[in-house]
């Protein structure tokens, strides 16, 4: 048996450290009282529920039985409607008829010799009487009954603590690393940050505090699990909108990002005010505010620049800090040659094509690099060679 003298400090204790509802862990050991009862005492068919007074802290048992009349039941199985497993055949404004059960129904003129007003279908609830044992099955059936309740009020909880912290920053601590995926304890509920969500060459040890991006609050038989990431774009983003106050309050916009984690990021930002500079507001003064973030990110490179509605710019300042000297589109097909001198095409290229590819994501153009060398003549670099000529033309990746 449950012991109520505890139970008013065991449901204040939970609802400050777990953040369950007192209502919703009373609804619980009442449930476990009436199934409890039912099991060691009830018979078959029988309704049974029970009340919970929080200020005496005793418990009540009570039967409920259902007002009906021959319309909704029969009086003998023969009588049933539908036999041998077949489904009734039910005409308009008929209802399916079920045996009647004396623990669970009760006729409407014995129903109206207790209560007058009384309509078909309305529950009648008539008092039981208490008992003090329910026994040990019974008793370990409560305990089940309640714990249950406590993990889907508790998971109800954390499902809405945290589903509004979706998209934002949050951080926790390593509690453990298994086969490159690292388990977060964020304190309500276990956070997962898988390899893949990792920044290639980070490191982490057990009991250091990480920060990563929320991208979505994942429910499954085994509870609730926060799904992190330092490699997405947004996490990126959002670092940028803690210490830049312009992103924060709208002034400065983020209409686009391209990452490669742990190497470099382009990111292309515009004003809605023409007195902010977007560029300067992301790079701060002294370059504080992008080297906090590139800090965060273990010293990836970051180049920002100013969105422009016209093509032929935005893409001529994504291949930044390589000059351009002409840009021709095509824009049926989306596509842009890029014209660069002949010493300025390893660097609009960039190591493995990088910087070429990163334009790409961020303008969504495909995009061609071709030089040209002292004399006028358009060619492709020598030292760039075949491998690195396939790499210039990156095709457009969108970004979530």
């Amino acid at each position: 048996m449950i012991d109520l003298k505890v139970v008013n400090s065991v449901l204040t204790q939970l609802e400050e450290e777990r953040g369950i509802p007192k209502e919703k862990i009373v609804e619980a050991i009442e449930l476990a009282l009436a199934t409890a009862y039912k099991k060691d005492y009830g018979k078959r068919g029988q309704i049974i529920r029970a009340k919970f007074d929080m200020n005496t802290g005793k418990a009540e048992m009570f039967q409920v039985k259902i007002a009906v009349d021959e319309s909704t039941v029969v009086m003998d199985e023969d009588d049933l409607p539908a036999q041998a497993g077949l489904p009734a055949e039910l005409k308009e404004g008929e209802v399916e008829k079920e045996l009647y059960n004396p623990e669970k129904h009760i006729m409407i003129p014995d129903a109206r010799r207790i209560k007058k007003d009384v309509v078909l279908g309305e529950e009648m609830v008539f008092p039981l009487e208490s008992k003090g044992d329910y026994g040990r099955i019974a008793a370990q059936t409560a305990k089940q009954v309640i714990m249950q309740k406590l993990r889907e009020a508790e998971k109800v909880h954390i499902i809405s603590e945290f589903g509004k912290k979706e998209g934002e920053i949050v951080s926790g601590t390593v509690q453990r690393i298994e086969r490159g995926n690292i388990f977060v304890d964020m304190g309500r509920a276990p956070g997962i940050l898988p390899y893949e969500e990792q920044i290639p060459g980070e490191r982490f040890g057990q009991g250091e505090r990480v920060r990563a991006y929320l991208y979505r609050v994942e429910e499954s038989g085994k509870g609730v699990f926060l799904r992190l990431s330092r490699s997405h774009p947004k996490f990126l983003e959002k670092l940028f909108e803690i210490e830049t106050p312009e992103i924060g309050n709208g002034t400065v916009v983020v209409k686009s990002i391209a990452r490669e984690a742990g190497s470099r990021t382009k990111i292309a930002v515009s004003s809605k005010d023409p007195h902010i500079d977007p560029v300067g507001s992301m790079v701060g003064g002294r370059g504080v505010r992008v080297s906090t973030v590139m800090s965060e990110l273990g010293g990836e490179k970051i180049d920002i620049i100013e969105w422009s509605e016209e093509p032929k710019k935005f893409i001529e300042d994504a291949l930044s800090p390589a000059k351009v000297l002409e840009v021709k589109i095509n824009e049926q097909e989306k596509q842009a040659v890029v014209t660069v001198s002949e010493d300025q095409q390893s660097l609009a290229i960039g190591k493995g094509g990088q910087n070429v590819r990163l334009a790409a994501k961020l303008t969504g153009w495909k995009i061609d690099i071709q030089s040209i060398n002292p004399a006028g003549r358009a060619t492709d670099s020598s030292e760039v060679g075949l491998a690195a000529k396939k790499e210039a033309v990156a095709k457009a990746e969108p970004v979530e």
